[in-house]
């Protein structure tokens, strides 16, 4: 844990002291307590010590001692925000409900149906200032969202994405095929005229938080010419992608007819410029570990979406055979194909899955709880190129933060005498939810609870 020297005597910093969990490369779960910790006004994480180092830091950062927010033990710990790495602003009306088919007739039936509905700006704006909002009260601090078509409410979601302080990527779905859903779709060079013009005019908006990321919905709803241009565009400007892959059986069988000179999915991203070190794609659950491969060579990573997986019926992602290939993987909650918004419930399923996964063979190497919560942080973080500035409590990076208390009314889970701060934390993994989330901070600012203002509006 080092410490950089102040930028000025008079900054101000918040100090906190009390138990912080999180993740690093070499650790998988790593639990400082008790620690003093240094936020600037830049939010940044300036120094993160010991609690002997107190008196020390106190004079050379210029914070009074009695200035410091002390948390209690045991009740209050903070976590590393939580990153979700995929998830479909615009179908949150249906989310929790509609998952009685496959993918592609649960398309058909009520996704683009939905979707269509954003054309109208106020629509969309209670929908996406509604998922925003419950996102982060669930302690998702950073999102990838998809929006849709639509280049004004996708801007939309951008904006509102801004005023609540979340950090996100935010995408304009790109499609020129629907021939099930006729009026939800776009000529090619449409999709990419918008594309570059929501771009553009995000960019002017200069949201700190806020970037675009390239998004063809996927490649069934996709011309080869579209992907092409969407390629070249992404990568003239250095931009991230999104998409999906390898989500269901009938959905990789769809994209061997549709390219059949290609040997893969994946090579169908790669040969039209879509598989870069920006690059994150969803679900990859038939991947082959000749494409996971190809993933690892071009730095593109996967967001694991278990809960959706399940609910769809899609199939199980091997998330171990992943890592092992060195691939990238972060967690995603998928909404709506996956019913929660919260990432808990995606730390939960990658666990169920991986369990699942071992009852097919006895020396299949299971995920470990403390695994998981990496992919939901760190892990999540890597996946979208961003750990250089969140996922874990290190110096220099944004101070993007969950403070949990488990002691709250109502408080879904029993703390015993006995419970060590290994076992608590482990009973807010598996049984926790929001309202344990009590106070929630992006680049040093606390974003939950909200503003009273708002608090009318609250969903």
């Amino acid at each position: 844990m080092t410490t950089n020297a102040p930028c000025s005597q008079a900054e101000r910093l918040q100090v906190f002291r009390g138990t912080f969990i999180h993740s690093t490369n070499t650790s998988p779960l790593e639990t400082l307590d008790p620690c003093v910790l240094g936020v600037n006004q830049m939010g940044k994480i300036v120094f993160i010590e010991t609690v002997d180092k107190k008196e020390e830091l106190s004079q050379t950062w210029h914070f009074k001692k009695e200035n410091i927010r002390v948390l209690r033990p045991r009740e209050e710990f903070f976590i590393p925000g939580l990153v979700d790495t995929h998830i479909h602003a615009s179908q949150y009306t249906n989310m929790g409900s509609s998952l009685d088919l496959p993918l592609l007739q649960w398309l058909i039936k009520y996704t683009f149906p939905v979707e269509a509905k954003f054309k109208d700006l106020k629509f969309a704006e209670d929908i996406y200032t509604k998922v925003v909002k419950r996102t982060l009260r669930n302690g998702t601090t950073t999102a990838c969202y998809f929006a849709t078509i639509h280049t004004e409410s996708s801007l939309k979601l951008c904006d509102i994405i801004d005023k609540f302080g979340q950090r996100a990527f935010v995408g304009k779905v790109c499609m020129d095929i629907n021939d099930l859903f006729l009026t939800y779709k776009e000529t090619s060079r449409e999709a990419v005229s918008e594309t570059e013009r929501f771009v553009a005019e995000l960019t002017k908006r200069k949201y700190p938080l806020v970037k675009p990321i390239v998004t063809p919905r996927f490649v069934p709803s996709c011309t080869s010419e579209l992907l092409q241009h969407l390629g070249s565009f992404a990568n003239l400007n250095n931009l991230h992608i999104q998409s999906h892959i390898s989500e269901s059986r009938p959905e990789v069988d769809a994209v061997k007819k549709m390219f059949p000179k290609c040997k893969d999915y994946s090579e169908v991203y790669d040969t039209h410029g879509l598989l870069t070190d920006k690059t994150i794609m969803a679900h990859g659950v038939y991947l082959s570990d000749e494409e996971l491969k190809l993933f690892h060579k071009k730095g593109a990573a996967i967001s694991h979406c278990p809960n959706s997986n399940i609910s769809l019926c899609s199939g199980l992602f091997d998330v171990r055979n992943a890592l092992n290939h060195k691939v990238n993987v972060g967690l995603g909650t998928d909404v709506s194909g996956g019913y929660s918004p919260s990432m808990l419930n995606a730390v939960r399923g990658a666990m169920d899955t991986t369990k699942i996964l071992s009852l097919k063979s006895s020396d299949y190497e299971k995920l470990s709880y403390k695994e998981a919560f990496r992919l939901a942080t760190l892990g999540g973080s890597q996946a979208l190129g961003l750990d250089n500035l969140i996922g874990n409590f290190e110096v220099g990076k944004d101070f993007d933060a969950v403070l949990v208390n488990t002691s709250v009314p109502s408080n879904p889970f029993e703390v015993f005498p006995e419970d060590t701060q290994l076992d608590i934390f482990q009973k807010f993994l598996f049984l926790g939810d929001d309202r344990n989330m009590v106070e929630v901070y992006v680049a040093g600012k606390q974003v939950v609870p909200f503003p009273k203002s708002e608090y009318n509006n609250c969903t």
